[in-house]
C-alpha cells in the first residue's frame, strides 16, 4: 500500500500521530475524552473500535476510508481511536487480525467428534459462517476480501493473509491425517488434500463476493462432499 506510514492522501488532516495541529493529540486530550476512554476497559474499547471500523469499511471501502468515518460509527470520540492506534494503517492491521481471530476461534466441534464430522464442520465454517452481531457472514467476508485484494501491494498484510491461509490449510491437513491414522480415511497425501480443499473454499468465496454467484458456496460444499470426502472414505 502507498500509505504504510498510516494515512491516505485524502486524509492529510489526520496524521499517524493522531490528527492535525488543530486537534488534540492522543496524549493531550481533554479530561472528558480521557474519562470516556477510561469508562470501559481497553479490551472493550478496542472491540467498539473494531466494530465501528467494520461498519465504516462496509460503507466507504478501504480506499476512501478516513479515520473520521470510523469515529462517526461509534459513541466514543475519534481521539480515543488515536489513543489506541497510530493512524489508519495501524488500525487496519489490527482490524485484519481481529476478524481473522474471530473466524479461527469460532469452529465448534465436539471433543469426541470423528474426523468426518470435524472436517465437514471446518468446511462449513469457512463457507457459511459464523455469524457475529448485526452483520452476516458475507458482510464480513466482503470486507475481508477487500483487504485481501489490497495485500498484493502490501508485504505486511500479505504476510498476515499467508499465515491465515496456512492455518486454514493446516487445520484441514491435521484432520485428514487424524482420519488416516484412525483408519477412517484412505492413505492419501494430506498436505495436497488440505491445499485442494482450502483452494476450493477460497475460489467459492471469491465467486460469491466478486461475481455475485450466490450459489457458489453451496456448489463448492456439494463438490467437496462428492469428489473429496467420498474419495477419502475407505472402501475396504
Amino acid at each position: 500500500m502507498s500509505e504504510s506510514s498510516g494515512g491516505s492522501a485524502g486524509e492529510s488532516e489526520e496524521s499517524a500521530s493522531g490528527g492535525s495541529a488543530s486537534e488534540e493529540s492522543a496524549s493531550g486530550g481533554s479530561a472528558s475524552e480521557e474519562s470516556a476512554a477510561a469508562a470501559v476497559s481497553s479490551k472493550d474499547t478496542k472491540e467498539v473500535i473494531m466494530e465501528a471500523t467494520f461498519r465504516a469499511l462496509s460503507k466507504h471501502g478501504y480506499t476512501d476510508l478516513r479515520m473520521r468515518d470510523i469515529g462517526e460509527e461509534m459513541d466514543l470520540t475519534r481521539q480515543v481511536i488515536h489513543y489506541h492506534f497510530d493512524g489508519k494503517y495501524d488500525l487496519m492491521s489490527s482490524f485484519l487480525e481481529h476478524i481473522i481471530d474471530q473466524y479461527e476461534g469460532s469452529v465448534v466441534v465436539e471433543h469426541d467428534a470423528d474426523p468426518r464430522t470435524e472436517l465437514r464442520a471446518r468446511v462449513d465454517q469457512c463457507l457459511f459462517g459464523p455469524e457475529f452481531g448485526a452483520f452476516d457472514h458475507w458482510d464480513r467476508m466482503k470486507v475481508y476480501h477487500e483487504l485481501y485484494t489490497q495485500a498484493q501491494n502490501d508485504g505486511e498484510h500479505r504476510e498476515v493473509f499467508n499465515d491465515h491461509y496456512d492455518r486454514i490449510r493446516g487445520s484441514i491437513v491435521e484432520v485428514v491425517e487424524e482420519g488416516i491414522e484412525e483408519g477412517v480415511f484412505r492413505d492419501v497425501d494430506a498436505e495436497r488434500m488440505g491445499q485442494l480443499v482450502t483452494d476450493v473454499i477460497h475460489a467459492a468465496r471469491g465467486r460469491r463476493i466478486s461475481l455475485g454467484h450466490e450459489d457458489a458456496p453451496e456448489e463448492a460444499r456439494q463438490a467437496i462432499d462428492e469428489f473429496v470426502l467420498e474419495s477419502l472414505e475407505r472402501t475396504e
